[in-house]
């Protein structure tokens, strides 16, 4: 026997026409390339998303044609993410940080047949434009420029392609599963990957996102999403602020530390999220000009490890509440958020910081384990490391184009993680598996040694990784960053490890360098940093 319910397909269109039957008068504002301001709000994004998918029907592409993003985060883009995908077609977003020859390599994967490009990124694609194999249309996501059609032939204006849409637009029903939007990993090896998200799955994550115990968006929230629209789609929250009514401030090309605390100032922010590196330049800058975040909230920090120094100065200075989340691509990409349980009460305020430094626990609709090199499942006691796997509601099942390959583990994805687990599902993660530092048969996590180091005064940044060591197989080397202006000597840095963590895995040595290598999401490129330094602690001759 059937339950006797109403049956309707979750579709991203019904998030969109919630947002404007219910808060069609809330407030959006977006930073726009050229550097101004504008101001509609969710009425008005539903409208303009309505024409873009009246527009786009218009151009009698196929069902799910992949539409290309190369856009920062901004209002036209928010119409683009629900236009796309409400009219049955898949929204591609395209990191504009990868390189060109990447760049090209997914636009053709993907077989693009329209790509939307923000002015930032004219020249890039006019000169990419002649290896595009299947992209058909290049708009331009403004009004009509001349200088720039005349770099990209053929090249339509946004606002003159949508003028003639219908905002009225009847948005079809169909399939909960078809696909709504895909997105590349950014991997440091090897050409990206294709992770392809359906109504269902990108619908499911939003209803986890908003509930208490993960982010929680609200309808009295002012939303900063300083995470790209083309990263994991700025981790959902496009769609949940949707589900919300919550309000929102798009950043724009500008993320540097003075912009976005004006943007926090001036508009009230309560909520922000964004990686670690995003947040050191605004925490840099707020101490610099003696600028507190009076109106924020809560952040919710991601993409890698947050060093417990920064989650104590948003603490201690800003009376901001730091949400530590970890998930992938793969997996749309919410896997955990750090919020504490009824029983933390109890504990002591050094405890509970602690508790903190985690990724957290899964919420309903993911499940973890971690398993050894046999394969086998490894005790949840928070203190056994290994392989870290998952399976979920919105976890993938395979790459896109790439279904034939064997990926999962009897159903699990693995994360190439590894990470402790504890009784209550609190994860943490002590290193990626290509990583983690063996040692004498031991092992040294570089993500601990790593927050560690950044908590020195007079470093801006570091990485640790593991070079090739005569005795002991691998040594950790710290790659150090100083602040402007710093000299730090390495025996100091050395010295900040004692009392911190076990003698024996202090790191041999310190270099310096004036930047991090990073990849096109801004994780750090520690292979290049492992061969650059293979040779440090070999004896010479």
């Amino acid at each position: 026997m059937l339950g006797q319910m109403m049956a309707q397909p979750l579709l991203i269109s019904s998030l969109i026409r919630h947002a404007a039957q219910y808060h069609g008068q809330t407030g959006l504002w977006s930073v726009e390339t050229d550097g101004s301001t504008t101001e509609t709000t969710w009425g008005g994004v539903a409208a303009n998303s309505a024409r873009v998918a009246s527009a786009l029907t218009a151009l009698d592409l196929p069902p799910q044609a992949r539409i290309a993003t190369i856009a920062w985060n901004n209002r036209r883009h928010l119409e683009l993410y629900f236009g796309v995908s409400g009219a049955g077609f898949v929204l591609h977003t395209v990191n504009p940080r990868l390189f060109p020859e990447q760049l090209v390599y997914i636009l053709n994967h993907a077989e693009d047949r329209v790509l939307f490009i923000d002015a930032t990124f004219v020249p890039l694609v006019a000169a990419l434009r002649d290896q595009f194999e299947t992209v058909e249309h290049v708009v331009l996501m403004g009004p009509a420029d001349t200088e720039a059609a005349a770099q990209i032939p053929g090249l339509k204006s946004y606002d003159d392609l949508i003028s003639g849409g219908d905002p009225g637009f009847d948005w079809p029903e169909f399939d909960e599963n078809t696909a709504s939007s895909l997105c590349y990993t950014s991997g440091t090896t090897g050409n990206p990957k294709g992770v392809l998200y359906s109504h269902r799955t990108t619908l499911l994550h939003s209803f986890a996102s908003n509930t208490r115990d993960v982010i929680g968006y609200s309808a009295r929230d002012v939303v900063l999403p300083v995470v790209p629209m083309f990263h994991v789609n700025a981790w959902g929250s496009p769609y949940a602020c949707a589900m919300a009514g919550a309000q929102m401030v798009l950043p724009g090309p500008d993320l540097s530390g003075a912009a976005l605390t004006g943007l926090i100032g001036r508009y009230e922010v309560t909520l922000a999220m964004g990686v670690p590196t995003i947040w050191q330049g605004l925490l840099h800058h707020a101490r610099s000009a003696e600028v507190r975040l009076d109106s924020l909230q809560r952040t919710v920090i991601g993409g890698s490890a947050c060093p417990p120094s920064m989650i104590a100065e948003f603490r201690d200075r800003h009376g901001v509440e730091t949400i530590h989340a970890w998930g992938m691509t793969e997996m749309s990409p919410l896997g955990t958020t750090n919020t504490p349980l009824a029983k933390h009460a109890a504990l002591d305020e050094e405890a509970r910081h602690r508790l903190r430094e985690s990724q957290g626990r899964p919420p309903f609709g993911v499940e973890m384990k971690i398993v050894g090199d046999d394969g086998a499942e490894l005790p949840a006691d928070g203190a056994t490391q290994g392989d870290l796997l998952v399976r979920g509601l919105w976890v993938l099942d395979s790459y896109f184009h790439r279904q034939d390959e064997e990926m999962l583990r009897d159903g699990w994805f693995p994360t190439g993680d590894v990470a402790t687990l504890d009784p209550d599902g609190y994860m943490t993660i002590r290193d990626r598996s290509k990583d983690i530092i063996k040692s004498g048969g031991e092992w040294i996590s570089s993500v601990e040694l790593e927050n560690i180091a950044v908590g020195h005064p007079q470093l801006a940044d570091a990485a640790v990784v593991g070079v090739p060591h005569r005795k002991w197989d691998e040594r950790p080397v710290l790659v150090a960053v100083p602040e402007d202006g710093e000299t730090p000597a390495e025996a100091e840095l050395l010295a900040f490890f004692e009392d911190r963590i076990a003698h024996w895995q202090i790191p041999d040595r310190v270099v310096f360098i004036d930047t991090l290598p990073r990849n096109a999401t801004g994780k750090v490129l520690k292979r290049s940093l492992r061969e650059q330094f293979r040779d440090l602690l070999q004896p010479a001759g």
